[in-house]
Protein backbone atom coordinates (compact mmCIF):
# COMPACT_ATOMS: atom_id res chain seq x y z
CA UNK A 1 0.00 0.00 0.00
CA UNK A 2 1.37 3.23 -0.87
CA UNK A 3 0.39 7.05 -0.86
CA UNK A 4 0.68 10.01 -1.78
CA UNK A 5 0.21 13.38 0.26
CA UNK A 6 -2.00 15.98 -0.51
CA UNK A 7 -0.92 19.42 0.95
CA UNK A 8 -2.56 21.27 4.11
CA UNK A 9 -3.74 24.67 4.59
CA UNK A 10 -6.97 25.43 2.13
CA UNK A 11 -9.63 27.19 3.55
CA UNK A 12 -12.46 25.79 6.02
CA UNK A 13 -15.86 25.22 4.81
CA UNK A 14 -18.93 26.58 6.83
CA UNK A 15 -20.15 23.49 9.41
CA UNK A 16 -16.89 22.17 9.82
CA UNK A 17 -13.96 22.91 12.13
CA UNK A 18 -11.18 21.57 9.60
CA UNK A 19 -11.27 20.59 5.80
CA UNK A 20 -14.15 18.42 4.40
CA UNK A 21 -12.62 14.61 4.32
CA UNK A 22 -13.90 12.71 1.33
CA UNK A 23 -13.22 9.65 0.49
CA UNK A 24 -13.50 8.18 -2.98
CA UNK A 25 -13.58 4.59 -3.55
CA UNK A 26 -12.31 4.25 -7.02
CA UNK A 27 -11.88 0.52 -7.42
CA UNK A 28 -14.99 0.01 -9.97
CA UNK A 29 -13.59 2.38 -12.27
CA UNK A 30 -11.41 0.30 -14.95
CA UNK A 31 -12.41 1.28 -18.34
CA UNK A 32 -15.11 3.61 -20.07
CA UNK A 33 -17.15 6.40 -18.66
CA UNK A 34 -15.89 5.33 -14.94
CA UNK A 35 -12.33 6.13 -15.66
CA UNK A 36 -13.60 9.17 -17.57
CA UNK A 37 -15.84 10.35 -15.16
CA UNK A 38 -13.13 10.28 -12.16
CA UNK A 39 -10.03 11.55 -14.36
CA UNK A 40 -11.98 14.56 -14.78
CA UNK A 41 -13.45 15.46 -11.50
CA UNK A 42 -10.99 14.55 -9.00
CA UNK A 43 -9.08 17.44 -9.64
CA UNK A 44 -11.63 19.79 -9.54
CA UNK A 45 -12.98 18.68 -6.18
CA UNK A 46 -9.56 18.51 -5.08
CA UNK A 47 -9.12 22.41 -5.92
CA UNK A 48 -11.95 23.35 -3.62
CA UNK A 49 -11.37 25.26 -1.16
CA UNK A 50 -11.92 23.06 2.38
CA UNK A 51 -11.62 19.63 0.51
CA UNK A 52 -8.65 16.81 1.46
CA UNK A 53 -9.71 14.20 -1.38
CA UNK A 54 -8.38 10.54 -0.40
CA UNK A 55 -8.83 8.37 -3.37
CA UNK A 56 -8.66 4.58 -3.07
CA UNK A 57 -8.27 2.42 -5.68
CA UNK A 58 -6.34 -1.41 -6.15
CA UNK A 59 -2.39 -1.14 -7.63
CA UNK A 60 -3.43 -1.94 -10.90
CA UNK A 61 -5.25 0.91 -11.92
CA UNK A 62 -2.64 3.54 -11.06
CA UNK A 63 -1.78 3.88 -14.44
CA UNK A 64 -5.37 4.67 -15.34
CA UNK A 65 -5.29 7.72 -13.16
CA UNK A 66 -1.39 8.68 -13.30
CA UNK A 67 -0.49 11.69 -13.36
CA UNK A 68 -3.05 12.74 -10.19
CA UNK A 69 -2.87 16.05 -9.13
CA UNK A 70 -0.59 16.30 -6.07
CA UNK A 71 -3.89 17.89 -3.41
CA UNK A 72 -4.95 14.25 -3.98
CA UNK A 73 -3.75 11.55 -1.26
CA UNK A 74 -3.72 8.38 -3.23
CA UNK A 75 -4.05 5.25 -1.15
CA UNK A 76 -3.06 2.04 -3.92
CA UNK A 77 -4.42 -1.77 -2.28
CA UNK A 78 -3.57 -5.03 -3.39
CA UNK A 79 -6.29 -7.44 -3.32
CA UNK A 80 -7.71 -9.99 -5.67
CA UNK A 81 -9.49 -8.02 -8.42
CA UNK A 82 -12.55 -10.13 -8.72
CA UNK A 83 -16.08 -9.37 -8.47
CA UNK A 84 -16.23 -10.77 -5.03
CA UNK A 85 -12.90 -10.32 -3.77
CA UNK A 86 -13.51 -7.12 -4.63
CA UNK A 87 -17.18 -6.39 -2.99
CA UNK A 88 -15.97 -8.09 0.36
CA UNK A 89 -12.92 -5.68 0.62
CA UNK A 90 -15.02 -2.67 -0.25
CA UNK A 91 -17.90 -3.87 2.44
CA UNK A 92 -15.55 -4.30 5.44
CA UNK A 93 -12.13 -2.63 4.60
CA UNK A 94 -13.05 0.84 3.31
CA UNK A 95 -15.65 1.45 6.45
CA UNK A 96 -12.66 0.78 8.76
CA UNK A 97 -10.20 3.05 6.75
CA UNK A 98 -12.59 5.37 6.43
CA UNK A 99 -13.47 5.66 10.29
CA UNK A 100 -9.38 5.11 11.24
CA UNK A 101 -8.66 8.54 8.97
CA UNK A 102 -11.83 10.29 10.39
CA UNK A 103 -13.54 10.86 7.08
CA UNK A 104 -16.52 12.82 6.63
CA UNK A 105 -18.48 11.07 3.60
CA UNK A 106 -17.33 8.20 1.41
CA UNK A 107 -18.18 8.49 -2.29
CA UNK A 108 -18.56 5.26 -4.63
CA UNK A 109 -18.57 6.65 -7.98
CA UNK A 110 -20.24 3.66 -9.08
CA UNK A 111 -23.96 1.84 -8.37
CA UNK A 112 -22.37 0.52 -5.09
CA UNK A 113 -20.25 0.45 -2.25
CA UNK A 114 -19.71 -0.47 1.46
CA UNK A 115 -22.96 -0.42 3.14
CA UNK A 116 -21.54 0.21 6.62
CA UNK A 117 -19.42 3.15 5.20
CA UNK A 118 -20.15 6.59 7.07
CA UNK A 119 -21.94 8.80 5.46
CA UNK A 120 -22.02 7.01 1.95
CA UNK A 121 -22.89 8.25 -1.11
CA UNK A 122 -23.01 6.76 -4.76
CA UNK A 123 -23.11 7.20 -8.44
CA UNK A 124 -26.13 5.42 -10.39
CA UNK A 125 -24.81 5.14 -14.03
CA UNK A 126 -24.61 1.31 -14.85
CA UNK A 127 -27.87 0.89 -15.96
CA UNK A 128 -28.87 -3.08 -14.70
CA UNK A 129 -31.59 -3.50 -17.23
CA UNK A 130 -28.88 -5.15 -19.41
CA UNK A 131 -29.73 -8.54 -17.82
CA UNK A 132 -32.85 -8.45 -20.47
CA UNK A 133 -30.22 -8.83 -23.14
CA UNK A 134 -27.79 -11.53 -22.43
CA UNK A 135 -28.14 -15.16 -22.52
CA UNK A 136 -24.83 -15.56 -21.11
CA UNK A 137 -25.64 -17.49 -17.60
CA UNK A 138 -22.27 -15.94 -16.04
CA UNK A 139 -23.46 -12.46 -17.19
CA UNK A 140 -26.72 -12.69 -15.63
CA UNK A 141 -25.36 -14.17 -12.42
CA UNK A 142 -22.94 -10.79 -12.37
CA UNK A 143 -26.00 -8.64 -13.34
CA UNK A 144 -28.32 -10.01 -10.89
CA UNK A 145 -25.51 -9.35 -8.15
CA UNK A 146 -24.92 -5.93 -9.44
CA UNK A 147 -28.82 -5.14 -9.32
CA UNK A 148 -28.46 -6.84 -5.76
CA UNK A 149 -25.76 -4.90 -4.49
CA UNK A 150 -27.12 -1.21 -6.29
CA UNK A 151 -30.51 -1.94 -3.89
CA UNK A 152 -28.77 -2.37 -0.84
CA UNK A 153 -26.00 0.57 -1.51
CA UNK A 154 -29.29 2.74 -2.74
CA UNK A 155 -31.32 1.79 0.76
CA UNK A 156 -28.35 2.69 3.32
CA UNK A 157 -26.30 5.49 1.01
CA UNK A 158 -26.78 8.76 3.04
CA UNK A 159 -27.15 10.19 -0.21
CA UNK A 160 -27.28 9.42 -4.25
CA UNK A 161 -26.08 11.13 -7.72
CA UNK A 162 -28.01 9.97 -10.70
CA UNK A 163 -26.34 10.75 -13.97
CA UNK A 164 -29.41 11.50 -15.50
CA UNK A 165 -33.56 11.44 -14.97
CA UNK A 166 -33.51 8.08 -16.66
CA UNK A 167 -31.02 6.40 -14.46
CA UNK A 168 -32.51 8.10 -11.08
CA UNK A 169 -35.82 6.55 -13.06
CA UNK A 170 -34.56 3.31 -13.67
CA UNK A 171 -31.94 2.85 -10.37
CA UNK A 172 -34.85 3.42 -7.79
CA UNK A 173 -36.11 -0.08 -8.70
CA UNK A 174 -39.83 1.41 -8.62
CA UNK A 175 -39.88 2.93 -5.49
CA UNK A 176 -38.87 6.72 -6.94
CA UNK A 177 -41.20 8.36 -4.48
CA UNK A 178 -39.07 7.00 -1.66
CA UNK A 179 -36.09 6.36 -2.85
CA UNK A 180 -35.93 9.20 -5.28
CA UNK A 181 -35.74 12.01 -2.43
CA UNK A 182 -31.81 10.79 -1.34
CA UNK A 183 -31.33 11.31 -5.30
CA UNK A 184 -29.77 14.23 -6.81
CA UNK A 185 -29.48 14.60 -10.78
CA UNK A 186 -25.87 15.61 -11.90
CA UNK A 187 -24.79 15.33 -15.34
CA UNK A 188 -21.85 14.70 -16.56
CA UNK A 189 -19.47 17.14 -18.83
CA UNK A 190 -17.24 17.79 -21.72
CA UNK A 191 -14.25 19.91 -21.96
CA UNK A 192 -14.46 23.01 -24.12
CA UNK A 193 -13.79 22.48 -27.71
CA UNK A 194 -10.97 24.53 -29.46
CA UNK A 195 -12.49 26.40 -32.81
CA UNK A 196 -9.50 24.17 -34.77
CA UNK A 197 -11.39 21.34 -33.61
CA UNK A 198 -14.89 22.15 -34.27
CA UNK A 199 -16.99 19.52 -37.28
CA UNK A 200 -16.29 20.38 -40.72
CA UNK A 201 -19.08 18.75 -43.29
CA UNK A 202 -16.73 19.45 -45.75
CA UNK A 203 -14.72 16.89 -44.43
CA UNK A 204 -14.71 13.42 -44.65
CA UNK A 205 -17.85 10.99 -45.80
CA UNK A 206 -17.59 8.15 -42.70
CA UNK A 207 -20.17 6.85 -40.67
CA UNK A 208 -18.48 6.85 -37.16
CA UNK A 209 -19.53 5.16 -33.59
CA UNK A 210 -18.22 5.31 -30.81
CA UNK A 211 -18.29 2.89 -27.83
CA UNK A 212 -17.11 0.41 -25.77
CA UNK A 213 -18.36 -2.62 -27.04
CA UNK A 214 -21.13 -4.30 -24.89
CA UNK A 215 -24.70 -5.77 -26.27
CA UNK A 216 -26.58 -3.46 -25.12
CA UNK A 217 -24.43 -0.91 -27.49
CA UNK A 218 -26.34 -2.12 -30.11
CA UNK A 219 -23.86 -2.92 -32.96
CA UNK A 220 -25.43 -5.84 -34.32
CA UNK A 221 -28.26 -3.58 -35.48
CA UNK A 222 -26.10 -0.68 -36.69
CA UNK A 223 -24.28 -3.54 -39.09
CA UNK A 224 -27.30 -4.88 -40.53
CA UNK A 225 -28.59 -0.86 -40.86
CA UNK A 226 -25.15 0.06 -42.45
CA UNK A 227 -25.70 -2.74 -45.40
CA UNK A 228 -28.75 -1.31 -45.94
CA UNK A 229 -26.71 1.26 -47.17
CA UNK A 230 -23.84 0.36 -48.51
CA UNK A 231 -26.33 -1.26 -50.99
CA UNK A 232 -27.08 2.61 -52.28
CA UNK A 233 -23.55 3.74 -51.38
CA UNK A 234 -20.74 1.03 -51.89
CA UNK A 235 -17.96 3.51 -50.98
CA UNK A 236 -19.61 4.39 -47.39
CA UNK A 237 -17.44 3.21 -44.43
CA UNK A 238 -18.42 3.02 -40.70
CA UNK A 239 -15.35 3.56 -38.08
CA UNK A 240 -16.16 1.85 -34.88
CA UNK A 241 -13.85 2.78 -31.83
CA UNK A 242 -14.18 0.99 -28.46
CA UNK A 243 -12.53 -1.59 -26.58
CA UNK A 244 -13.78 -5.24 -27.05
CA UNK A 245 -14.55 -5.64 -23.71
CA UNK A 246 -17.65 -8.54 -24.41
CA UNK A 247 -15.41 -10.46 -26.60
CA UNK A 248 -18.01 -12.95 -27.56
CA UNK A 249 -20.37 -10.23 -28.60
CA UNK A 250 -17.54 -9.03 -30.38
CA UNK A 251 -17.13 -12.34 -32.33
CA UNK A 252 -20.71 -12.37 -33.03
CA UNK A 253 -20.40 -8.72 -34.75
CA UNK A 254 -16.97 -10.06 -36.97
CA UNK A 255 -18.98 -12.78 -38.22
CA UNK A 256 -22.51 -10.74 -38.96
CA UNK A 257 -20.40 -8.30 -40.92
CA UNK A 258 -19.19 -11.24 -43.01
CA UNK A 259 -22.67 -12.56 -43.86
CA UNK A 260 -23.50 -8.99 -44.12
CA UNK A 261 -21.19 -8.80 -46.51
CA UNK A 262 -19.92 -5.67 -45.57
CA UNK A 263 -16.59 -6.40 -43.65
CA UNK A 264 -14.60 -4.06 -45.69
CA UNK A 265 -16.99 -1.62 -45.37
CA UNK A 266 -16.78 -1.90 -41.09
CA UNK A 267 -13.37 -1.36 -39.54
CA UNK A 268 -13.07 -1.69 -35.84
CA UNK A 269 -10.42 0.70 -34.27
CA UNK A 270 -10.40 -0.64 -31.46
CA UNK A 271 -9.62 1.93 -28.19
CA UNK A 272 -7.47 4.99 -29.63
CA UNK A 273 -5.81 7.92 -28.11
CA UNK A 274 -7.22 11.32 -27.48
CA UNK A 275 -6.15 12.93 -30.50
CA UNK A 276 -7.02 10.44 -32.96
CA UNK A 277 -10.43 10.39 -31.89
CA UNK A 278 -10.85 14.05 -31.85
CA UNK A 279 -9.91 13.63 -35.62
CA UNK A 280 -12.46 10.77 -36.45
CA UNK A 281 -15.17 12.95 -34.82
CA UNK A 282 -14.41 16.06 -36.74
CA UNK A 283 -14.15 14.35 -40.30
CA UNK A 284 -16.72 12.04 -39.70
CA UNK A 285 -19.93 12.45 -41.91
CA UNK A 286 -22.46 11.26 -39.54
CA UNK A 287 -22.10 9.87 -35.93
CA UNK A 288 -24.15 7.48 -34.87
CA UNK A 289 -25.60 6.49 -31.35
CA UNK A 290 -27.48 3.17 -31.58
CA UNK A 291 -27.45 2.14 -27.76
CA UNK A 292 -30.52 0.18 -26.61
CA UNK A 293 -29.83 1.36 -22.87
CA UNK A 294 -27.88 4.63 -21.73
CA UNK A 295 -27.93 5.96 -18.66
CA UNK A 296 -26.20 8.69 -19.80
CA UNK A 297 -23.11 8.59 -22.95
CA UNK A 298 -20.14 10.69 -23.42
CA UNK A 299 -19.47 9.62 -26.94
CA UNK A 300 -22.54 11.28 -27.53
CA UNK A 301 -21.99 14.63 -25.56
CA UNK A 302 -18.22 14.48 -27.27
CA UNK A 303 -19.91 14.64 -30.84
CA UNK A 304 -22.54 16.99 -29.41
CA UNK A 305 -19.39 19.37 -28.17
CA UNK A 306 -17.67 19.29 -31.66
CA UNK A 307 -20.88 19.70 -33.56
CA UNK A 308 -20.91 16.25 -35.41
CA UNK A 309 -24.65 15.50 -37.01
CA UNK A 310 -25.91 13.26 -35.03
CA UNK A 311 -28.16 10.09 -35.96
CA UNK A 312 -29.18 8.81 -32.37
CA UNK A 313 -31.20 5.80 -30.50
CA UNK A 314 -34.37 7.74 -29.33
CA UNK A 315 -34.52 4.93 -25.87
CA UNK A 316 -33.27 5.45 -22.60
CA UNK A 317 -31.12 9.14 -21.69
CA UNK A 318 -30.08 9.98 -24.91
CA UNK A 319 -33.13 12.66 -25.71
CA UNK A 320 -32.18 14.18 -22.43
CA UNK A 321 -28.60 14.54 -23.77
CA UNK A 322 -29.07 15.29 -26.99
CA UNK A 323 -32.47 17.38 -26.74
CA UNK A 324 -33.95 18.32 -30.23
CA UNK A 325 -30.21 19.01 -32.02
CA UNK A 326 -30.33 15.47 -33.65
CA UNK A 327 -32.24 13.05 -35.82
CA UNK A 328 -34.11 9.97 -33.63
CA UNK A 329 -35.05 6.38 -35.07
CA UNK A 330 -35.99 3.32 -33.33
CA UNK A 331 -32.83 1.09 -32.30
CA UNK A 332 -34.58 -1.94 -32.79
CA UNK A 333 -35.22 -1.31 -36.55
CA UNK A 334 -32.57 -1.06 -38.85
CA UNK A 335 -34.62 -0.12 -41.77
CA UNK A 336 -35.56 3.17 -39.17
CA UNK A 337 -32.15 3.37 -38.27
CA UNK A 338 -30.43 3.94 -42.35
CA UNK A 339 -33.76 5.89 -43.07
CA UNK A 340 -32.16 8.30 -40.40
CA UNK A 341 -28.36 8.22 -41.11
CA UNK A 342 -29.41 8.90 -45.06
CA UNK A 343 -31.37 11.82 -44.26
CA UNK A 344 -28.45 13.00 -42.56
CA UNK A 345 -26.54 12.21 -45.65
CA UNK A 346 -28.15 13.66 -48.25
CA UNK A 347 -29.20 16.85 -46.43
CA UNK A 348 -25.85 18.64 -45.71
CA UNK A 349 -27.88 21.94 -44.51
CA UNK A 350 -30.19 20.07 -42.30
CA UNK A 351 -27.05 18.15 -40.83
CA UNK A 352 -24.81 21.66 -40.18
CA UNK A 353 -28.21 22.90 -38.95
CA UNK A 354 -28.25 20.05 -36.33
CA UNK A 355 -24.64 19.98 -35.57
CA UNK A 356 -24.53 23.89 -34.70
CA UNK A 357 -27.47 23.67 -32.47
CA UNK A 358 -25.31 20.49 -30.88
CA UNK A 359 -22.48 22.45 -30.00
CA UNK A 360 -24.55 25.09 -28.42
CA UNK A 361 -26.62 22.66 -26.43
CA UNK A 362 -23.46 20.48 -25.20
CA UNK A 363 -21.85 23.77 -23.59
CA UNK A 364 -24.59 24.00 -21.03
CA UNK A 365 -22.78 20.10 -20.10
CA UNK A 366 -19.23 21.13 -18.51
CA UNK A 367 -17.05 19.26 -15.55
CA UNK A 368 -16.82 22.26 -13.58
CA UNK A 369 -20.48 22.56 -13.38
CA UNK A 370 -20.26 18.81 -12.07
CA UNK A 371 -17.90 18.70 -10.00
CA UNK A 372 -19.95 21.73 -7.81
CA UNK A 373 -22.82 20.11 -7.93
CA UNK A 374 -20.96 16.68 -7.00
CA UNK A 375 -19.33 19.02 -4.14
CA UNK A 376 -22.88 19.89 -2.91
CA UNK A 377 -24.12 16.37 -2.25
CA UNK A 378 -21.19 15.51 -0.52
CA UNK A 379 -21.15 18.41 1.87
CA UNK A 380 -24.84 17.78 2.48
CA UNK A 381 -24.33 14.03 2.99
CA UNK A 382 -21.28 14.49 5.38
CA UNK A 383 -22.17 15.34 9.20
CA UNK A 384 -20.23 18.27 10.86
CA UNK A 385 -17.79 16.63 13.32
CA UNK A 386 -15.71 17.80 16.45
CA UNK A 387 -11.99 18.79 15.55
CA UNK A 388 -10.23 15.77 15.04
CA UNK A 389 -6.40 15.45 15.38
CA UNK A 390 -4.62 15.81 11.21
CA UNK A 391 -2.37 12.87 10.37
CA UNK A 392 1.30 13.52 10.72
CA UNK A 393 2.61 13.22 6.80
Amino acid sequence: MGSMPAPDGEPVPPGTRGPMRVLINGVHAKSGGGVTYLRNIIPKLAAMPGVELHLFLHKDQFDLFYPVSEKVNVTLFSFRSTFLHTLSWEQFAIPLHAWAMGCDVVFSPANYGPIFGRNHVILLRNAVSVIQLTQNPGSIMYWLAVTGATFFSLLTAKKAIAVSHYAKKLLTFGFLKSLGNKCTVVHHGVHPIRTDQMYNAKLGSDLLAVSDIYIQKNYHTLLQAHALLVKKYPELRLFIVGRDIDRAYTHELDTLARELGVEKNVIFKGHVNTTELMKLYKNCRVFVFPSLIETFGNPLLEAMAIGVPIASSKEAAMPEVLGDTGSFFDPNDQNDMAEKIEMLLLNSELSMTLGKKASQRARSFNWSDTAQQTYCVLRDAAEPRPETPRRTR
